[in-house]
């Protein structure tokens, strides 16, 4: 459903470790989720249609970063 670079900035986005192997769809949505100021605490349900769009934008507009860094990083070059 996303590419490996928009699924590594959720992870990122979170201050976590992007796994090696994709993640379930479901992983990525509460991730993106969180992004979009969902606080997943246990009396909240399920995140709305606006938190994950918010997510999701946050989301976009960041992966482009994540290909960059990796570029980079394939090329040799430090930031």
């Amino acid at each position: 459903m996303l590419e490996p670079d928009e699924w590594a900035a959720a992870f990122i986005l979170n201050k976590k470790r992007p796994p090696d192997q994709a993640p379930t769809l479901n992983q990525v949505a509460s991730l993106v989720a969180r992004v979009g100021g969902f606080l997943a605490r246990t009396v909240d349900g399920e995140p709305g249609v606006k938190t994950i769009c918010l997510g999701m934008q946050r989301n976009l507009d960041f992966a482009p970063g994540v290909r960059f860094s990796r570029e980079l990083q394939a090329a040799g070059s430090c930031v």
